[in-house]
């Protein structure tokens, strides 16, 4: 029973340090707040994609290689930063093949003529 009691003092005690603080500010809170990034941009899938901006999906894909980068070389590693920037990096790929198959490969001439045939007739009087 010692044991366990000794255990659970210890584990208390470093809890309630300022290194295990600090190391939960820097490697849990940041990475679960930057995950509103990829859940945002996994909404954005359903979306047309007439409203995804291609600059801003570039700037999200390097911005996303970068942190993964850190999140891999920083020590201890960061793993939630790097699962976080991996789908949000996973996304914005996604998004961007959206982009230009949109705007560069036929995409919005193609609804458009979809959206030209699939109009119900007007019914004659």
């Amino acid at each position: 029973m010692s044991a366990q009691q000794s255990l659970v003092s210890r584990a208390s005690k470093y809890a309630t340090s300022p290194e295990f603080r600090s190391y939960l500010m820097r490697h849990f809170w940041g990475p679960v707040a930057n995950w509103g990034l990829p859940l945002a941009a996994i909404a954005d899938t359903k979306k047309s994609p007439e409203y995804i901006s291609g600059k801003m999906t570039t700037a999200l894909t390097f911005y996303s290689l970068l942190f993964m980068r850190f999140a891999w070389m920083v020590q201890p590693r960061n793993y939630l930063l790097l699962a976080c920037h991996a789908t949000n990096e996973a996304c914005q790929l996604v998004q961007g093949y959206r982009f230009v198959q949109w705007n560069h490969m036929g995409g919005r001439e193609e609804a458009e003529k979809n959206q030209l045939t699939n109009t119900p007739p007007v019914a004659a009087l």
